[in-house]
């Protein structure tokens, strides 16, 4: 019995965070002198066509299978897909076989977050969004979500311990807690408070919205601050009405009151299309459920060749294959021995040999944010 219901990391690369029937296809393979060479690959959908998707989760999936006997070819995380594998292991199939629930976990959680988030990142381009929705997950994948969050190009998370698993700095500044705290009457108590108290480096920014109209309340919060760089709104829904029409109340009133200097962020329970509705009339956003509760693909590993003769269960592809980004955006999935797109790159790139990481692959998030945000330009993603 453990303190919390975590697999740990030891179980993880020891092949413990496996499905109970790939120990028992080990246990029957050994037994029967079987263990034949095979080529699998990781796909969601065979042909291209159904929508892309951002790839995401690579970072740990080479840290899983690297030291193993294996070698690894895998789409660079960051790039879109659609169609055809986005990974493909080439071994001895009792040499991964355990590792695959693990594989599949890693890869499809985060490629669903990141999906999600880039949905959010494309409605609002110009606008700042944040990762607000830890809290809505189970706190040992936080890191995850956060990560795949900025891979999307997200401006940034508020979660604290996942910003020290990938080295930022998480955002936020007040919850309505702490305005209750103070109570009813007392906002600019509140806010004062924060003021004086938290590091300088830290922005500004007022919750208005917890016990009185939001327009009152930014008005007040902006008498009671020296310094304000912006109100948030997380205006419960039950007595929201027209969400955009008080944004532009609280822009009205601001600009009349000389404080254009002033940004709204507006935050709670949005989606893309809350985004775009709000995005002439807001300046930052913060994103929750959305992002974080996305559903992962539904990627799968299945072989497609054995002893370098085509095999793969019924209603898969069988053959090894690659997948293209053409000049103009477009995907295309294609047999290995077929000739490339005239203008296509091969997205497919090594990634293991020998069960060692290729010299000079970069797994870092900025490389896999850069990535993102040039295939999103590319293929036209999010584009109404």
């Amino acid at each position: 019995m453990t303190d919390f219901d975590i697999v740990s990391p030891d179980a993880i690369a020891d092949g413990r965070a496996t499905d109970a029937y790939f120990e028992r296809t080990e246990e029957t393979l050994e037994a029967a002198g079987r263990n034949p060479h095979v080529v699998a690959e990781v796909t969601a959908d065979q042909f291209s066509g159904e929508g892309f998707e951002l790839l995401a989760g690579v970072k740990d999936a080479a840290h899983l299978l690297t030291g193993l006997p294996v070698d690894v070819d895998t789409v660079p995380e960051g790039r879109l897909f659609d169609g055809g594998p986005v990974m493909r292991l080439s071994g001895n199939y009792l040499d991964f076989a355990r590792y695959e629930t693990a594989l599949l976990g890693f890869l499809s959680h985060a490629s669903g977050v990141a999906t999600a988030a880039l949905d959010v990142r494309t409605a609002a381009p110009e606008s700042l969004v944040l990762s607000f929705g830890a809290r809505h997950v189970h706190p040992s994948i936080a890191a995850m979500v956060e990560r795949s969050a900025l891979v999307a190009g997200l401006d940034g998370f508020s979660h604290v311990a996942a910003g020290d698993v990938l080295g930022r700095e998480a955002s936020g500044t007040m919850p309505h807690a702490l305005v209750i705290c103070f109570g009813p009457g007392e906002q600019e108590a509140a806010w004062r408070a924060f003021d004086e108290t938290v590091d300088d480096s830290v922005p500004r920014v007022a919750l208005c919205d917890t016990y009185s109209d939001e327009v009152d309340e930014v008005r007040r919060a902006v008498e009671a601050m020296d310094r304000l760089d912006s109100v948030r709104l997380d205006t419960t829904s039950s007595r929201r009405g027209d969400f955009r029409h008080i944004l532009r109340e609280v822009r009205w009133a601001l600009d009349g009151d000389g404080r254009e200097d002033v940004d709204i962020f507006a935050s709670g329970g949005l989606g893309p299309a809350d985004l775009r509705e709000l995005r002439d009339v807001a300046d930052g956003f913060g994103v929750g459920g959305y992002v974080s509760n996305a559903n992962p693909v539904d990627f799968a590993l299945d072989i497609v060749e054995v002893a370098g003769v085509v095999g793969a269960k019924r209603g898969k592809l069988g053959g090894v294959k690659e997948v293209y980004r053409t000049g103009d955006g477009r995907h295309e999935v294609r047999r290995r021995d077929d000739p490339a797109p005239e203008d296509g790159d091969a997205l497919l790139e090594p990634l293991i040999r020998d069960g060692e990481l290729v010299d000079g692959i970069d797994l870092s998030l900025d490389a896999a944010a850069a990535r993102a945000e040039a295939d999103a330009a590319l293929c036209g993603y999010g584009e109404e």
